[in-house]
C-alpha cells in the first residue's frame, strides 16, 4: 500500500466523547437515540449510526445490546471518522471491537483538538480495507487476551507504513499483562510492582483446600480478580485459604491474576491512587483518588463530597512537575525506557517508604475532562496541558523526519 491509496473516507459518527460529555452534563439523548435510530430506519446500512448507535448504548449500560449493534456496524464497515476542524491533522487509529475498556480512548483526549479522529477495527484476521488519507498513524488497542493475535499481526504491516505510527512497538502493549509488567519490574529497586501470577481455578481450589502451597513470591493476603476484569470487579483481598473458598464459591473465570496486597496506606489512614499519562516518555497527571478504603476507584472515593480532598488533588495537580514527579523521576524514567510506548497510562500510589507502586499500566486507560467545572476547577488548566502534550506528540511525530520514527 502506498500513500497515493489512500483515497477512501470513512462512515462519518459522533464520537464517543461528545456523547459522553452530554451525559456528564445531564444532557437529554433521547435526541440523539431518536435521531440515530430514525437514520437506521430510513436506510439499515448506516454503519455510522449503528456504532453511534452501539455506544450510546454502552454507555447506558446495556453492554450486550451494544455490542451487538457494534457487531452489525463493523458487519458493515471497519473505517469511521469523527470530523475535526479545518487545518486540523488526520489521526488514524487501529482499533478493536469491544466495549470502552478495549481501545485508549483518543476521542477524549482529542478535547479541543482540531484533529480528525479516523478509526480502523482490526481483528488480526480479516485483511485491512482501503485506507483513509492521514497525517499520523497510532496503535490504540489495549491490553487483554483477545487482543494479542490482533497486536501480533500489525507487526508487519506496520514495519512498512507510508506514514508516521505511534505506539508502533505492539509487543510493548501485548506485555501489559499484569503478570508481564511485575515480571518485568521483579527486580527494579525504585518501581515497586507486586509479583503476580496468572493462576487457573483449580490451583486456587487446591491452594484453599490446603492442597497446595501459595507459590513462594505470593503471601497472604492475596489480592484475586479474573483475567480481563477491569475497575475492581470481582476483586477481592483474601486473607487466607478458607476466605479464598468462600471467594471462589462466586468465581466463574477459569484464570484469574493473584498478587500479594502491598498496603499502601498513608499516615494519616487514607490510601491515595493516582493516574498518570506518560505522554512522549514524560508524566502528566489525570487524576488522585484518596479513599479510606483500599480498592480506590476515582467515582467511589467520595471526591465530590469533600473539599479537603479537592483541595489536595488540586494542591497534587499545581505541584506535580515540582514534588511527585520529581521524587519520583527516576523511576517514572525506569517505566518509560522498560515500556517502550509513546503513550500509555499508570495507575499508582507511594508506599510508606517512599518507593513507587505500580498497580496496572495499560495504554487504553480512561483519561478525559468531563468533572462538573464548578466543583473541580483546577482539572481543566491540568487537563488542558495533557492534552496539549498528547497534541504536541501528535505534532512531533508529522514533522520529524520518517526515518527517526
Amino acid at each position: 500500500m502506498t500513500p497515493t491509496d489512500m483515497t477512501t473516507r470513512g462512515q462519518a459518527v459522533i464520537g464517543l466523547a461528545a456523547m459522553t460529555h452530554d451525559a456528564y452534563a445531564g444532557v437529554d439523548l433521547k435526541p440523539i437515540w431518536d435521531g440515530l435510530v430514525e437514520r437506521v430506519g430510513a436506510d439499515p446500512y448506516d454503519a455510522g449510526a449503528l456504532l453511534d448507535i452501539s455506544n450510546l448504548l454502552l454507555l447506558t449500560g446495556q453492554r450486550t445490546e451494544g455490542l451487538q449493534a457494534q457487531a452489525h456496524a463493523l458487519a458493515l464497515n471497519q473505517v469511521y471518522e469523527r470530523a475535526g476542524q479545518p487545518g486540523g491533522l488526520r489521526l488514524l487509529t487501529f482499533v478493536k471491537a469491544g466495549d470502552f475498556m478495549a481501545n485508549t480512548p483518543l476521542d477524549f483526549l482529542l478535547k479541543d483538538s482540531k484533529a480528525t479522529l479516523i478509526q480502523i477495527y482490526v481483528d488480526g484476521i480479516s485483511p485491512l480495507p482501503p485506507i483513509p488519507d492521514h497525517d499520523v498513524a497510532i496503535v490504540a488497542i489495549g491490553e487483554a487476551d483477545d487482543s494479542h493475535p490482533i497486536l501480533a499481526s500489525l507487526k508487519t504491516v506496520l514495519e512498512t507504513w507510508p506514514r508516521p505510527v505511534l505506539n508502533r512497538k505492539v509487543q510493548a502493549i501485548i506485555d501489559l499483562s499484569r503478570s508481564a509488567v511485575s515480571d518485568l519490574f521483579a527486580q527494579s529497586r525504585l518501581v515497586i510492582a507486586p509479583r503476580t501470577l496468572r493462576l487457573s481455578r483449580q490451583t486456587l481450589v487446591e491452594i484453599a483446600a490446603r492442597r497446595a502451597e501459595l507459590d513462594p513470591v505470593l503471601s497472604w493476603p492475596l489480592l484475586v480478580r479474573p483475567v480481563g476484569s477491569h475497575a475492581g470487579n470481582n476483586l477481592e483481598k483474601i486473607t487466607d485459604p478458607d476466605a479464598l473458598r468462600t471467594y471462589l464459591r462466586g468465581f466463574d473465570s477459569e484464570k484469574a491474576y493473584v498478587a500479594s496486597f502491598v498496603d499502601y496506606a498513608s499516615a494519616d489512614g487514607q490510601f491515595r491512587k493516582y493516574r498518570i499519562g506518560l505522554i512522549g516518555k514524560k508524566p502528566y497527571l489525570s487524576h488522585l483518588a484518596i479513599s479510606d478504603h483500599w480498592m480506590v476507584h476515582y467515582l467511589n472515593a467520595g471526591m465530590s463530597d469533600s473539599k479537603a480532598k479537592r483541595d489536595e488533588e488540586a494542591q497534587a495537580m499545581a505541584q506535580f512537575d515540582e514534588a511527585f514527579a520529581l521524587r519520583h523521576k527516576a523511576a517514572l524514567d525506569e517505566l518509560c525506557a522498560l515500556i517502550d510506548l509513546d503513550y500509555f497510562a499508570i495507575d499508582c500510589a507511594e508506599t510508606a517508604d517512599g518507593k513507587l507502586l505500580l498497580f496496572e499500566a495499560d495504554a487504553a486507560m480512561i483519561i478525559h475532562a468531563m468533572d462538573e467545572p464548578d466543583l473541580f476547577p483546577y482539572k481543566r488548566p491540568q487537563m488542558k496541558k495533557l492534552f496539549g502534550a498528547f497534541q504536541d506528540l501528535l505534532d512531533g511525530a508529522v514533522s520529524a523526519p520518517q526515518h527517526s520514527l
